[in-house]
């Protein structure tokens, strides 16, 4: 088939590869190069990266509204969006000859929106999974062609998980095509509206942690947020991020955020319901450093309270 292919991060580029190893990817569209790092440095998209490396056209607007004519032009089959940040006009959704088909990184109708992989790992999710799904103006509320699912284990992070669910949707878009190049008459499942959800974006603000809460929650807010924003709590002026907890179960009369008990295998801090035991740890500036390392260049005690 011939292919138009929208994406931006780095979670788009394994479907890409594997489309481009499969099929004719004709174009690429992507977001603009952004400023990023330290020296913010105008950066290419992943996406973009790897369409130069195979010589692909890359287009690259800020907008795709008045583009339909560009789409047409390509004369693609089918164009596929991952992750690709932008709107999608009715006029764009009706360019390619079958359409538009998303990958979205959750078991729709659970999860529509910006952060399902997040959220999923949030909510205390057994399982996720992704779907391949017929673009509509809803917001990933269109008819589903293929669905593949993966557990959640207890220890993933936004990290593992999307690394994992990157890889099966490149092998369920491929699946997917192959089935429409034989049967282009296969229709998609409906979704049920009336069991969907929403994975609102992640902010910054969520990253604080709020030691009223419940332990199992801050424990899987913790996974959730890492890579980004990454769980991080006050003590004194110091900001300390946190990328790995376990739960201790247990009670105590200690105010949530109190240091309860401490010892070579890491602080336990008390919570709204439960404790933490805090296990990687990293301060302003510095590495990600497990609690015993990080105790030798900082100091904890019992009976100090995090912010």
């Amino acid at each position: 088939m011939n292919i138009i292919f929208a994406g931006t991060p780095a979670f788009a580029v394994p479907p890409l590869q594997a489309l481009i190893a499969s099929h004719k990817v004709v174009a690429v569209f992507t977001q603009p190069d952004r400023a990023a790092g330290r020296g913010k440095k105008l950066t290419p998209p992943p996406v973009k990266q790897v369409a130069l490396e195979h010589g692909i056209e890359v287009y690259q607007p800020i907008s795709l509204r008045g583009q339909s004519q560009l789409l047409e032009s390509l004369q693609a089959d089918v164009m596929i969006v991952v992750a690709y940040g932008l709107l999608l006009p009715q006029a764009v959704l009706d360019a390619p000859r079958l359409g538009c088909l998303n990958i979205h990184a959750s078991l729709l109708p659970r999860w529509r929106g910006a952060a399902p992989i997040q959220r999923a790992i949030e909510a205390g999710d057994a399982e996720t999974g992704v779907c391949i799904m017929q673009m509509e103006l809803g917001l990933d509320s269109g008819p589903v062609y293929e669905t593949v699912t993966t557990g959640i284990a207890s220890d993933d992070t936004s990290a593992t998980l999307h690394d994992r669910l990157s890889e099966l949707g490149a092998t369920a878009v491929c699946k997917v095509l192959q089935k429409l190049s034989t049967d282009p008459d296969l229709t998609p499942i409906a979704q049920d509206d009336g069991r969907a959800c929403y994975a609102r974006k992640i902010t910054k603000q969520e990253a604080r942690i709020d030691w009223q809460a419940d332990a199992a929650l801050l424990e899987r807010r913790i996974r959730a947020f890492n890579p980004w924003p990454i769980a991080f709590t006050l003590h004194g002026e110091e900001r300390i991020r946190l990328l790995r907890a376990h739960v201790v179960r247990g009670t105590s009369e200690a105010a949530p955020g109190t240091i309860i008990a401490i010892d070579e295998t890491g602080p336990v801090v008390q919570c709204g319901a439960g404790a933490l035991r805090l296990e990687l740890l990293q301060r302003a500036g510095g590495r990600v450093l497990t609690w015993q390392e990080f105790r030798h260049g900082y100091d904890l005690q019992a009976d100090q309270r995090f912010d």
